[in-house]
């Protein structure tokens, strides 16, 4: 099976790695597909189209890869861009010197950075040239880089622009101004396509790996009641597999019924990440009342193995139980720990095996749990907030205020924590500590 790679950029860009890759492609297990845009904007529609049939996404530069993130329409670790090296920048200084001539020693150039324009100059002899450089990180409008030329030519301080994007070496020429264009060369192509290629490969082995989804109902005190006493419980629960065996066949899962209010699916992680990302993450859960009136919760567990994956699951669900609210809990074979809480929509990722076994044994001999400091570290730079109460850290895991301050107290004892101030909430009563948590 081929990788699929699409290559996005201006007609002219695409035909060209095109032709580079073209034995290289042959010989390198993969397919490339061309789409080829008119103005950058146009990349948006490219994706929302292609969805699905492709494995990685190429793109001629930095500017449409940097517009299809910032839209949230790509993952980092399913696309690329071709970064312009110095000597793609060289060829292009060469093309000026052969049509302008070597008097023009005055350019302005966009996109590539300082550092890489330093060194060709260094390298090449070139420090004569004065350059005018408008270097950026992610992606900035055609009409702010063609403003920044032509504003230079304008002034006198610039003779010839140099771009990397079509669109604003099109509108240039267009004023009048001369403009060259800097491409990028065939060992760059190359590269990109073999990392891109790895990367599809890797992507293909981890789809593959064996997922079971757990659903649990959760138990009111009242459903327990009629779990035991009513038929009406039963109803509930015929309505509930038959959500369930819908969305069993949406990820072309393997439906098992393990005890009275817990189902296993056994599927692929390829399937799960598919179904349950972004908005529709929720989509079982939102079912599943709907249907029967019972709130679930949702375990995930990967794994290379069946066993691999049942440990996981299980490690998902008792995580999920800390919750009486519906959520969403996936365990990796890494035993990397991912929420996902309806209410708020929000998501936070810990690790279980980060600490060592120094600091397991400190944990140990004050009765913390490595889980426990693992997820409240996350919370805190998930929501950018070192500084916290116990009422705050009572909240971020689910535990009684009590039980925060005992945590926090020994955090401090361990140098984890320190007390930042103490806050009097009313005429009555002690202060109350707010601490500054000292995680890396």
């Amino acid at each position: 099976m081929k990788v699929r790679i699409a290559i996005v950029g201006p007609e002219d860009s695409v035909q060209q790695i095109l032709y580079f890759a073209e034995e290289f492609s042959k010989n390198e297990n993969m397919e490339l597909l061309p789409f080829s845009y008119d103005k950058t904007e146009e990349a948006e529609q490219i994706i929302e189209d292609n969805v699905g049939r492709i494995d990685q996404w190429l793109f001629s530069g930095q500017a449409p890869y940097y517009f299809a993130l910032n839209k949230g329409l790509i993952r980092t670790e399913e696309a690329t861009y071709l970064t312009l090296h110095g000597s793609s920048l060289l060829g292009t200084f060469l093309e000026i010197l052969i049509y302008e001539g070597n008097h023009v020693k005055e350019l302005s150039l966009d996109t590539i950075q300082q550092e890489e324009i330093r060194q060709i100059q260094d390298a090449h002899s070139l420090k004569a040239l004065d350059i005018h450089s408008y270097s950026y990180s992610g992606y900035e409008p055609a009409e702010d880089i063609i403003r920044f030329h032509q504003k230079l030519y304008e002034e006198g301080k610039s003779k010839v622009a140099v771009t990397c994007i079509k669109e604003v070496h099109i509108q240039l020429q267009k004023l009048g101004i001369p403009s060259y264009r800097v491409i990028p060369s065939e060992s760059s192509v190359k590269k990109v396509l073999t990392l891109l290629k790895e990367r599809g490969q890797s992507s293909w082995y981890r789809h593959s790996q064996i997922a079971i989804l757990g659903i649990e109902v959760i138990h009111s005190g009242t459903s327990l009641e009629e779990h035991y006493y009513s038929y009406e419980m039963k109803h509930k629960e015929l309505d509930l597999k038959h959500v369930l065996l819908q969305h069993a066949q949406n990820v072309q899962g393997s439906f098992v019924q393990i005890g009275d209010g817990l189902f296993f699916v056994y599927t692929t992680r390829g399937e799960v990440d598919f179904r349950f990302n972004g908005s529709s993450r929720f989509t079982m859960l939102d079912d599943v009342f709907l249907q029967s009136r019972l709130h679930i919760r949702v375990g995930i567990g990967y794994g290379l193995t069946a066993y691999d994956a049942e440990q996981n699951v299980r490690l998902a669900l008792r995580q999920a139980r800390e919750y009486t609210e519906p959520i969403i809990v996936s365990v990796n074979e890494k035993k990397e720990v991912l929420e996902y809480f309806k209410q708020n929509e929000t998501e936070i990722s810990y690790s279980e095996r980060k600490w060592g076994k120094d600091w397991e044994q400190k944990f140990r001999e004050v009765q913390l749990s490595p889980k426990v400091v693992s997820k409240l570290e996350a919370t805190s730079h998930r929501y950018k907030k070192n500084v916290v109460t116990a009422s705050e850290v009572a909240q971020w895991l689910n535990r009684t205020e009590r039980n925060a301050r005992r945590i926090l107290t020994e955090l401090e004892k361990l140098g984890l924590a320190t007390i930042e101030r103490q806050e009097q909430i009313g005429n009555r009563g002690r202060p109350r500590k707010v601490y500054k948590l000292l995680f890396q």
